[in-house]
């Protein structure tokens, strides 16, 4: 399904800095056998709280950052991202994973256990290891709560200081071209050393990850070769990444990295075929000027059988990023012959059918798909948007009110609800389901006036109209509880 883009922290690999759909969090023992240096930061922040706060934070960046709102890449992270938090230790809150469009390599994360990856990450990294790497580092950030340890260094002040600082980061962060060099830059200039993890900490986040990444069954020596690969591409580079310019890399860092991946042992571990078509699909979709290339894609089909399939789905989305549908569907079709439920497959299918104005094929297509996965989000979706596309309102609505309840942060769901509803001219449904889309970037004033709109358009005492007071009740004592956090 083509992507949403939303107008749309913090912790990263290198250094890393303390940021769709959602998924079922995985709760581990709380218990760690881990060392944990200095205090748990209880007296200062309740993980109710840092909850609270994530989520604020969270729908300030849905509102001014560029996240991908890629079905299957949002899967695709979420489940490598549950994977590693299963095997951590500490894990006080649920975890969510996103992608964010940014050319400059970075990965960050914040309260409430939310990891944004930079989409050159895929460009970086070599293999999946590698990839795993960046955020067992965040995961353990967040598991080992060193955002709050920080705050904890400034109680007189927190945690309103903190609102002021992490408006700050936000700020920053809605331009990608600023990136973390403008962060580091903001918060030198404002809260000088309020956000800045120490040594310890980063060694800290090193030697939790690299347990977590083994565990996983990852190679821990990726941790140090990705580490030491952008230590050696920007040694002399006149502006090195965001992530070198922020977390410098001591060598005292990376050689006890490396002593310590050493210790567990090299493994080699084949990068799973969903690494590589998210690998090609990010820099297909997303990449820009640094995107796929042909030269990219010649190497892939010399590949073993993994990449040599990867390569035939990257040339299919050359194509139909250039709008040769034609020359998209001959390479596509075979591959779903060979895996009709394929969802990486079924989905350029689909995008090529809209195009080229079949939907009803595309239906029948996901229909028949969906039967053998009937919670894949991604064929959900798909299936919605055939719906709509084939003018089949009322499944539309169906099915997406279905999937709205599931995966009410996901605002693909959303967005395609609103159009089903409008175009059966259902006023007050279509306001509900805007309503939300508002709602997750923040704009709470406005999901509230017009829910407050539908409510008044339908019949007083009806159960949609009790449904829509509800929600109007809960969005008001939201804003209520957010209001320590807006300092707008």
């Amino acid at each position: 399904m083509s992507t949403r883009f939303g107008k749309s922290l913090l912790v990263t690999l290198l250094g890393s800095t303390l940021l769709c759909s959602p998924v079922i969090p995985v709760i581990a023992d709380t218990a760690s056998d881990l060392p944990d240096i200095g205090t748990t930061a209880g007296g200062t922040l309740s993980i109710n709280q840092e909850l609270l706060m994530g989520d604020f934070y969270l729908r300030q960046l849905r509102s001014g950052a560029p996240l991908i709102y890629d079905p299957l890449l949002t899967d695709y992270v979420n489940s490598l991202g549950q994977k590693l938090v299963s095997k951590a230790d500490a894990v006080r809150t649920p975890f969510h994973f996103y992608l964010i469009q940014n050319n400059e390599i970075n990965a960050f994360a914040f309260f409430g256990g939310n990891v944004v990856l930079h989409s050159s990450l895929f460009r970086e990294t070599d293999d999946e290891s590698q990839l795993a790497s960046v955020m067992a580092h965040e995961i353990s950030h967040v598991t080992q709560r060193h955002l709050a340890r920080a705050m904890e260094e400034q109680q007189r002040n927190a945690p309103l200081t903190w609102v002021g600082a992490l408006g700050s980061i936000l700020l920053a962060m809605a331009n990608p071209q600023a990136g973390m060099a403008a962060l580091s830059t903001t918060i030198a200039g404002t809260q000088q050393g309020m956000i800045s993890f120490t040594q310890s900490n980063e060694q800290e986040a090193d030697r939790i990850g690299i347990r977590v990444l083994q565990r996983a069954g990852f190679d821990p020596m990726a941790m140090p070769d990705f580490m030491q690969k952008l230590a050696d591409k920007y040694r002399y580079a006149s502006k090195p990444p965001e992530m070198l310019l922020t977390h410098p890399l001591p060598d005292s860092r990376m050689s006890d990295t490396r002593s310590r991946a050493a210790q567990l042992g090299h493994k080699v571990v084949a990068s799973s075929q969903d690494y590589l078509f998210a690998k090609l699909r990010v820099l297909g979709m997303y990449g820009g000027m640094d995107g796929l290339s042909q030269f990219m894609l010649d190497d892939y089909k010399k590949g073993n059988a993994r990449e040599q399939m990867a390569g035939k789905y990257g040339q299919a989305i050359l194509y139909y990023k250039s709008k040769q549908f034609d020359a998209a569907r001959n390479i596509i079709q075979p591959l779903l012959t060979q895996q009709p439920n394929n969802v990486w497959f079924l989905d350029l299918a689909t995008d090529i059918d809209l195009e080229q104005n079949r939907a009803p094929q595309a239906v029948s297509r996901l229909e028949q798909a969906i039967k053998s996965q009937p919670n894949s989000a991604v064929l959900q979706l798909n299936l919605g948007n055939a719906y709509i596309e084939a003018r089949q309102t009322a499944k539309a609505t169906t099915l997406l009110n279905r999937y709205t309840y599931s995966h009410p942060e996901d605002p693909n769901g959303w967005d395609l609800l609103a159009k089903a509803a409008a175009d059966q001219g259902l006023r007050d449904e279509e306001l509900a389901a805007r309503a939300e889309s508002m709602a997750l970037v923040g704009r709470l004033d406005q999901a509230i006036n017009m829910l407050t709109t539908a409510s008044a358009s339908v019949q007083v005492g009806s159960l949609k109209q009790a449904r829509y007071d509800a929600r109007i009740d809960q969005l008001r004592q939201l804003q209520q509880r957010f209001k320590q956090f807006d300092r707008s």
